[in-house]
């Protein structure tokens, strides 16, 4: 292997893993997503683990938390913009990196996930519910979510301590260690 690749910030090999990545979520989404479909009839709920997890077909015209309900359009287009933007910047996010690869993949492979909904259905398909059934009634829960969004919240999730971590090692080069309190 040529060692001079390691230079180049962007390389094809890393741009191959981000894609590898990508695709793997995209087929993982889209797998699920039809399995709910041809499983559960919209508004339907199956129990999994009684007041904590149950599958649902639920539909979102919206974006995270149903923000912007009703605005499918809007969301796809946002949606490729959003991938071309990353595409073009992506050196910026650690790349060069597995690590970088591995939360560019996520990105890419979730917001192609949801964005073929967009697409195809004119809505998002949300599967996994989460709940905390109270004891007087009351439901603790947290709105349904698919496949895509929790790649999208882990490849975020892991820019964010990619960022941390070289914010840090930044900002304590060239600077003496503090001494061992005695």
């Amino acid at each position: 292997m040529d060692d001079n690749m390691n230079d180049k910030p962007i390389t094809r090999r890393p741009t191959f893993r981000i894609g590898v990545i990508a695709l793997a979520i995209l087929a993982l989404d889209q797998f699920t997503k039809r399995w709910i479909l041809r499983h559960l009839v919209l508004g339907d709920r199956r129990v999994v683990i009684s007041g904590f997890f149950d599958l649902v077909h639920w539909m979102n015209t919206g974006a995270a938390w149903s923000m912007f309900t009703g605005n499918n359009l809007l969301l796809a287009f946002v949606a490729l913009l959003a991938l071309c933007v990353l595409f073009v910047s992506r050196h910026y996010f650690d790349a060069h990196t597995r690590v970088g690869q591995v939360a560019l993949g996520l990105i890419f492979g979730g917001i192609l996930g949801n964005l073929v909904d967009r697409i195809l259905l004119n809505h998002v398909t949300d599967f996994l519910y989460f709940y905390l059934q109270r004891r007087g009634g009351n439901v603790l829960d947290f709105p349904a979510f698919n496949i895509a969004d929790s790649a999208i919240c882990v490849g975020v999730g892991l820019i964010f301590l990619l960022s941390w971590k070289n914010e840090n090692a930044g900002a304590n080069s060239g600077r003496p260690c503090p001494p061992a309190p005695n």
